[in-house]
């Protein structure tokens, strides 16, 4: 099997696809881009050669990204931010039957973990509005905004054990902060705050301590002796698919 263009990838074996950003979280404006992200499983034949896929790709769309499966997954056991809330989009464009597998994962992934991991990213965020608000004398308000959208999403997770990332009633609120109509002071009390509250909830919450690693694996070395199986039914006469697969693949059925 020769390597296919990244963009053929995205285009031809995308399992999950969402809208993120702004519209996802319920704080879309007019002017609001539409962030498209998405998990493509690169056929399992890929991977015996060299050069083996992407882990991730830019486009083919503007404002599009994706992962390929296996590194959202190790992203998603880290409970990195952003991967989670791509599992927990409300705008869903496509997703398939391997795709619903990956989303009736999203329990496994989440973990105590996350409260470390959203932690220490809002804290990265936090530094560099302080610098902005040294050097410039104002933060850049829309970053603002969406930290504060982090750290109540962070809070409510730890607290419920679920991840729901719609800002709801917050909408206005937050709205405000992005259009510079809060006080800065007033917005760093609120960021403070929510720490702290973020931080009480990970001492009770009912989430466990770790993702549930072995369920997750367990998944992804499915999906992918699925995609070696069809490797043998697309190349009959291919020796090395035929060689690869019946040697180390189907033998573990």
């Amino acid at each position: 099997m020769q390597p296919p263009h990244p963009h053929a990838l995205v285009r031809d074996h995308t399992i999950y696809a969402c809208v993120m950003g702004s519209r996802a979280f319920g704080l879309a404006t007019d002017d609001s881009d539409t962030d498209r992200r998405g998990v493509f499983l690169a056929p399992t034949a890929l991977f015996w050669r060299f050069e083996k896929p992407p882990t991730h790709v830019e486009g083919p769309a503007r404002e599009q990204f994706g992962w390929e499966l296996e590194r959202f997954c190790r992203l998603a056991l880290r409970a990195n931010p952003n991967i989670l809330e791509c599992l927990h989009s409300p705008l869903v464009e496509h997703v398939d039957a391997t795709g619903r597998e990956l989303l009736a994962l999203r329990g496994a992934f989440l973990s105590r973990q996350a409260h470390e991991t959203f932690a220490r990213y809002a804290l990265g965020q936090r530094k560099k509005l302080d610098t902005d608000f040294r050097t410039h004398g104002a933060p850049r308000w829309k970053h603002a905004m969406h930290l504060l959208r982090l750290l109540m999403s962070c809070r409510d997770l730890l607290r419920t054990g679920a991840l729901a990332i719609d800002v709801g009633d917050q909408r206005d609120p937050l709205l405000a902060v992005k259009r510079g109509e809060v006080p800065w002071a007033q917005v760093e009390s609120w960021m403070t705050r929510l720490a702290a509250e973020a931080e009480e909830a990970a001492a009770r919450s009912p989430l466990p301590p770790e993702p549930d690693r072995a369920r997750v694996e367990d998944f992804v070395v499915r999906t992918r002796r699925a995609s070696a199986c069809q490797a043998v039914e697309a190349h009959p006469d291919d020796e090395v698919v035929q060689r690869v697969v019946r040697g180390r693949v189907l033998r573990q059925r």
